[in-house]
């Protein structure tokens, strides 16, 4: 399939905020099958609001398409427009599974943002659109929690 519209194939700059990057979307080629799509993001970083220090996260995000699947390319070019951009943990996380909720509708999305100490606190956070929908297989995101050095 070739979408003149899309990013994937052109030469495409980062977005200088999250508000100004765009995120495409595909058809799903199996849209009457309940299946599980992950997106691993083990280098996400954002902007401290307050003090303007980088934060680093290892994103994880799972989502059940419905008729729509998120192209990978403009994901990710979404997931770096965050590095100049503040925002405290919790923001971010929440904004990019809002963000492509609204984007692909699926039957259900949820994300992990494993966020890494700052000022000696790891902060992790965690949403979903509502309960996994039945007879779908959903494995461990597999992000052991902070344990320092112990």
């Amino acid at each position: 399939m070739t979408d003149d519209t899309l990013q994937l194939g052109r030469d495409v700059k980062v977005a200088e905020s999250p508000d100004q990057a765009v995120l495409d979307r595909v058809p799903n080629p199996h849209p009457d099958t309940l299946y599980v799509a992950r997106f691993t993001a083990p280098e996400f970083t954002s902007l401290c609001p307050v003090t303007g220090q980088p934060d680093f996260a290892h994103l994880v995000i799972d989502y059940v398409p419905r008729d729509w699947l998120v192209e990978s390319k403009s994901l990710k070019l979404y997931l770096q427009s965050f590095r100049n951009h503040g925002a405290f943990h919790e923001g971010c996380t929440i904004d990019i599974a809002k963000r492509l909720t609204a984007l692909l509708d699926p039957h259900w999305l949820r994300i992990g943002g494993y966020w890494y100490p700052r000022g000696g606190i790891p902060i992790d956070v965690f949403w979903q659109t509502g309960p996994v929908p039945e007879h779908v297989w959903l494995p461990d995101q597999g992000v052991a929690p902070y344990r320092g050095r112990g």
